[in-house]
């Protein structure tokens, strides 16, 4: 283990020759926790930080999880090859992780992090694009279908209507589609939504209500940022970000 950094409270990682004998002492309880299999081994899941997508599974023992925690750049082992290598050591497009779960059987674990690009070797951003369910329907289907979260389901939606708009037959007449042409009407939507939003809790409305209002700006405020070309993975950079520092700390160093 000689490649050991420690982690200190407010989760950055340091040197080994600044690290105290307590502090690596951590990192090999945390190590003597985990429950490897006979083989040395537990499961390890790369998810992205931002968008909560999982994108690749692979295996690791201790001097992997222990590489992954120094180098914050997702490390596995081979077992075809009998060796360690991190992801993006030839593409270049490396996982920097953030942070790393245990599973309530200390079997496996989630590399949470950051990708600098595809991970799949195929090119896809996740190694996860076959729907069992899909092929269950028609086990000739070939397209790719990514595994998304209701957000970005949205997104891909509206991306999707937004590509329609450039086509030769423009597709079928859709609501975003006449929102995505018009930002008069986009930004007179977002206002109307956001006032009908705020109005929920001014007359004491339902949760439900409030609910229902709020999924209409999320869906408008979607459609500004694909005319935008804004992704929503951006924002919540931007979100994860903030996390870093109070509100107040945070407003202040947007002042000119």
């Amino acid at each position: 283990m000689m490649f050991y950094y420690c982690f200190l409270s407010h989760g950055c990682a340091v040197s080994i020759s600044r690290c105290s004998s307590t502090s690596l002492r951590r990192v090999d309880i945390l190590l003597d926790n985990v429950k490897w299999d006979d083989k040395g081994l537990a499961v390890a899941i790369a998810q992205n930080i931002d968008t909560g997508a999982i994108m690749m599974q692979g295996f690791v023992n201790s001097d992997a999880l222990a590489t992954t925690i120094s180098s914050r750049k997702a490390t596995f082992y081979s077992r075809s090859r009998s060796k360690l290598w991190t992801k993006g050591e030839s593409s270049m497009n490396f996982i920097h992780v953030h942070d790393i779960f245990l599973d309530c059987d200390r079997d496996s674990v989630i590399y949470l992090g950051k990708p600098d690009g595809p991970t799949c070797h195929t090119g896809a951003e996740t190694c996860y694009y076959t729907s069992a369910f899909d092929f269950l329907r028609n086990s000739q289907v070939k397209e790719s279908k990514m595994a998304l979260t209701t957000l970005y389901s949205l997104e891909s939606t509206i991306s999707q209507r937004k590509a329609e708009l450039s086509g030769p037959q423009n597709g079928k007449p859709s609501w975003t589609k006449r929102l995505l042409i018009d930002n008069k009407l986009l930004c007179s939507k977002i206002r109307e939504e956001a006032d009908e939003l705020c109005r929920t809790l001014e007359d004491n409305e339902d949760k439900q209500r409030t609910a229902s209002e709020m999924a209409d700006v999320l869906y408008h405020a979607m459609v500004l940022l694909a005319v935008r070309d804004v992704k929503a993975e951006e924002v919540l950079k931007v979100l994860r970000q903030r996390f870093l520092k109070s509100g107040v700390e945070e407003k202040e160093s947007r002042r000119p």
